[in-house]
C-alpha cells in the first residue's frame, strides 16, 4: 500500500490512499488514514479540489464543504426527503 502524506489545515499529519476511491460528481473522494500503514480510517479527500474538509452522512452521502463535490448516497428511500 503507498499513502501519500500531507498535513491538514488543523496541522494534522493524515495518509491519502489513491487506490481506495469513491466516485463524486465533480472527481473522487479517497480514502484517508490517520497512521502511515492504513490501519485507522480518518475520512476522505477531495479528489477535485484536494481539500480534506469533507462530510458524511449517515446514508453514506459524502460532501467536499469547499468544492461542492458530492456522491450520492448507497441507498436512497423517499422517506427521508
Amino acid at each position: 500500500m503507498s499513502l501519500d502524506a500531507s498535513t491538514t489545515t488543523d496541522g494534522e499529519r493524515v495518509y491519502t490512499d489513491r487506490t481506495l476511491a469513491e466516485r463524486g460528481a465533480d472527481g473522487p473522494f479517497y480514502v484517508v488514514f490517520e497512521d502511515a500503514d492504513g490501519s485507522s480510517r480518518w475520512g476522505f479527500r477531495c479528489g477535485n479540489c484536494e481539500s480534506f474538509d469533507t462530510a458524511i452522512d449517515t446514508m453514506g452521502r459524502i460532501q467536499c464543504t469547499d468544492c461542492g463535490n458530492i456522491k450520492k448516497p448507497d441507498e436512497w428511500d423517499a422517506a427521508h426527503e
